[in-house]
């Protein structure tokens, strides 16, 4: 049972990426979904919230209009479009799982423990 975060890289600032989010060994029909990112001496942010009922998302300000986030519950996976990246986005970068946390709690509060935690993938926004 496990999530797995992949698509990272290095872009120039302005660019784009998108990342993936895949589980295996349970569905993630039933579970909100966080994108978070943790930068070198910073804390874990939440980027991006998705819910399991109604598909409904959350954004912080940081990221609000650059980054998308979206489920596909045929293929098990979670994705987060990122445009318009900025050196500041360079972090590595996680996704969770959660049945009950609301998303605006996910997001905000990265900091609770959640049912599921993915490896990361870095993320390098560099000329």
């Amino acid at each position: 049972v496990q999530l797995q975060a992949s698509g990272g890289g290095l872009v120039q600032p302005g660019g784009s990426l998108r990342l993936s989010c895949a589980a295996s060994g349970f569905t993630l029909d039933d579970y909100h979904i966080g994108w978070f990112r943790q930068a070198p001496g910073k804390e874990r942010e939440g980027v991006s919230c998705i819910s399991s009922s109604d598909g409904s998302t959350y954004y912080p300000d940081s990221v609000k209009g650059r980054f998308t986030i979206s489920r596909d519950n045929a293929k098990n996976t979670v994705y987060l479009q990122m445009n318009s990246l900025k050196p500041e986005d360079t972090a590595v970068y996680y996704c969770a799982a959660d049945r009950l946390i609301t998303i605006v709690t996910m997001c905000d509060t990265p900091q609770l423990n959640m049912d599921y935690w993915g490896k990361g993938t870095q993320v390098t926004v560099s000329s």
